[in-house]
């Protein structure tokens, strides 16, 4: 009997759903023109141990819970202090990780100093791109003043041909810049679908578990930020981090959305020099080195990212409006938390805001989520409105109800030690997070229950 020819399907590229026909919005992510006409093919059955791509991979047993070695001190320390944080401490053994981020962001020239300290400290280091040839790699790498022994590149988008080259090579690292121009020849549809994608990044996966390498994945971004692909993707992996960062800013920012093996939403903060990315060590002396003394509409925040404290400028700007109705416009914070602490203010405190431009800055380009930031926006907003500046030497922090309340925020500690390291006099903070604080004789410490408490204390 004949085999049957390949139907035809049309995949969404956002989320992977498929249709016999194609559609103009997509019924499951709501994405409009994401339908691509791929090949429908059937999984050719195989008894061997080798895998669809030609890798040889050991055979699967199940293993007593106890016998299972613990991984925790056998981490792989790259020496870049701010990577390793976002990581959780360090490179675990047959990790998945997927790094993505806007073009020209930075993710080649941080993998490339990532390859060099594992290719010195650890060994043979294989770096394949489907972007750029290999003289291109080495010109980045003299850039960046890298020259290690153990570091080969490869050029190559053939998963096959890349499986080969690992097998051969036996590395102890595998970089893959990036994952949506790698292509499966089992695979009749173009390269960056979601067919294609899906596949590759389950072959590494099963590469990276059953010969224990870690495996990078660079990924390409969609315009809304997120990465490209199906979603699957980020499920697949074990860390998925987004490189971050103003293009007129010499700071980037690596953030773990999701970590297995560590705490997610770490932060890593570095800066962009002429030779390559330089680990911040002290980020809040970098996001307070320009801020205005004396000036309204200005309020200092100790936010949390992750396990890092870091004390960050909020400046808002309050001005009357031509028109019936006000804009609110924000940079750095959510948009919607700004108009909620603005209606509060509005009903619990009395102020007329309805009728004003308010606009709402995070200083630096970073971009902060955390509900302990409320009470900055709200300081900023107040200092701004009444034309009054805060004092220099004060910081807040606590999370704003609708009830004009300000509840408690957790590592109450840890903030005010980094106010007290970076030279701060006194502190603002919910009252509820008094109990089982250390002394500190560095502080001045004031408990606010509410808005208007706060607002007295600060003005």
């Amino acid at each position: 009997m004949a085999n049957k020819a390949p139907r035809t399907v049309y995949a969404c590229q956002s989320c992977g759903y498929q249709s016999r026909k194609w559609l103009g919005k997509c019924p499951d992510c709501g994405s409009w023109n994401s339908f691509v006409e791929e090949r429908e093919q059937t999984a050719a059955k195989s008894t061997s141990s080798i895998a669809r791509s030609g890798l040889r991979l050991r055979e699967s047993k199940p293993v007593p819970f106890t016998e299972i070695e613990a991984q925790d001190e056998s981490r792989e320390i790259t020496g870049i202090e701010e990577f390793d944080r976002v990581l959780g401490g360090g490179i675990v053994p047959g990790s998945l990780v997927l790094i993505g981020g806007e073009p020209g962001i930075g993710k080649s020239t941080l993998l490339s100093q990532v390859a060099d300290k594992l290719a010195a400290l650890y060994g043979q280091v294989l770096y394949v791109s489907g972007e750029e040839s290999e003289r291109q790699i080495k010109l980045r790498g003299e850039r960046l003043g890298i020259n290690p022994a153990g570091l080969f590149l490869l050029s190559e988008t053939n998963l096959e041909n890349i499986f080969s080259e690992i097998e051969r090579l036996q590395p102890r690292a595998v970089i893959i810049d990036s994952v949506q121009t790698v292509f499966s020849e089992k695979l009749e549809s173009a390269p960056g679908s979601v067919s294609q994608v899906r596949e590759v990044a389950g072959q590494f996966l099963l590469l990276a578990k059953n010969l224990t390498v870690p495996v990078f994945l660079i990924g390409h971004v969609t315009k809304e930020g997120t990465i490209a692909g199906p979603k699957a993707l980020e499920h697949i992996v074990d860390t998925v981090i987004y490189f971050e960062g103003e293009r007129h800013h010499n700071h980037r920012i690596l953030r773990a959305a999701k970590n297995r093996f560590g705490a997610a939403n770490e932060l890593g903060i570095f800066e962009m020099t002429g030779q390559g990315l330089v680990g911040v060590p002290n980020p809040s002396e970098l996001f307070l080195s320009e801020r205005p003394i004396g000036a309204s509409g200005s309020a200092v925040v100790a936010a949390m990212e992750g396990t890092r404290p870091m004390l960050v400028e909020i400046q808002a700007l309050v001005s009357s409006s031509k028109f019936g109705t006000g804009r609110r416009t924000t940079q750095g914070v959510e948009p919607n938390r700004v108009a909620l602490l603005v209606a509060m203010l509005e009903k619990r405190v009395g102020f007329h805001l309805s009728g004003d431009d308010i606009f709402v800055n995070m200083v630096g380009g970073i971009s902060l989520a955390e509900p302990a930031v409320d009470l900055g926006m709200v300081a900023a907003i107040t200092s701004s409105f009444r034309n009054i500046p805060i004092n220099e030497h004060t910081i807040v922090f606590g999370e704003v109800g609708l009830a004009g309340e300000v509840r408690a925020t957790s590592h109450a500690a840890i903030r005010l030690r980094e106010a007290a390291r970076m030279g701060f006099k006194r502190v603002v903070m919910p009252k509820n997070n008094l109990t089982g604080l250390p002394e500190d004789d560095r502080l001045e410490i004031v408990g606010v229950r509410s808005v208007t408490d706060a607002l007295d204390a600060l003005f």
